[in-house]
């Protein structure tokens, strides 16, 4: 047998091909919208001092914040939840109008806390207290849940829910039928309500605040085979 039969043999398997037919499906995506009563507060409430000298205005400003500390820990208890979350020491310049090199003027201080409520009828007294006590910013209130996976859950069934409805619509106007789902991917996204600084600001006899509800949005994605 010649040498080039051989070849030949050799040459079939390594030109042969296996191709895979391509998936036919139908991509949708839902949404899930779950609210629920809040049963937590967080405020920020800060310290801004200036002084000439950056030791000056750190000093008055830990003694403002002490103070501020005491009386939010007499209110809330000597537990309360309470986290330091920004702290900033930065000088101060002038600038001259016509240019040139700005002059050294002073420091600004500035301590930011943030008050964890379990207790939300204390909202409004804990601004209040804050404020008489030496908080100079309310920046801002968020209502939130101490447990919000099981809202996360029910908003991913609902979107999930929405994502095939969605899909069966499609397939139904194109004249087809759904098979087996092919792919699911979850996106969630938990949106509290906020009130900016002016809608906290404390007033006499206490500031008035209304918790709303809080809102957990949810996305799900699906592919679905289309069915032979």
């Amino acid at each position: 047998m010649s040498r080039w039969f051989w070849l030949g043999l050799l040459a079939v398997p390594l030109a042969a091909q296996v191709e895979t037919p391509a998936r036919r499906l139908v991509r949708a995506t839902g949404e899930g919208i779950v609210t629920a009563v809040p049963d937590r507060a967080k405020v920020l409430v800060g310290v801004v001092t200036q002084a000439v000298t950056a030791q000056e205005a750190a000093a008055q400003n830990a003694t403002q914040v002490e103070a501020v500390l005491a009386q939010l820990k007499l209110l809330l208890g000597a537990n309360a939840d309470l986290k330091t979350i920004n702290y900033s020491l930065t000088p101060n310049y002038r600038y001259p109008q016509g240019g040139g090199t700005p002059t050294l003027v002073g420091y600004t201080a500035s301590n930011t806390v943030e008050v964890t409520i379990a207790d939300l009828t204390l909202i409004g007294k804990v601004i209040d207290a804050a404020a008489q006590a030496g908080a100079n910013q309310i920046q801002s209130l968020r209502f939130t849940v101490a447990n919000p996976e099981p809202l996360r859950a029910r908003a991913l069934s609902e979107a999930a829910k929405q994502a095939r409805a969605k899909a069966e619509a499609i397939a139904s106007g194109l004249g087809l039928r759904l098979g087996a789902v092919f792919s699911a991917e979850e996106g969630s996204v938990t949106t509290p309500r906020y009130l900016d600084s002016r809608e906290v600001t404390a007033g006499a006899p206490q500031t008035p605040i209304e918790t709303g509800l809080v809102e957990v949005r949810a996305t799900v994605t699906v592919q679905i085979e289309i069915a032979p």
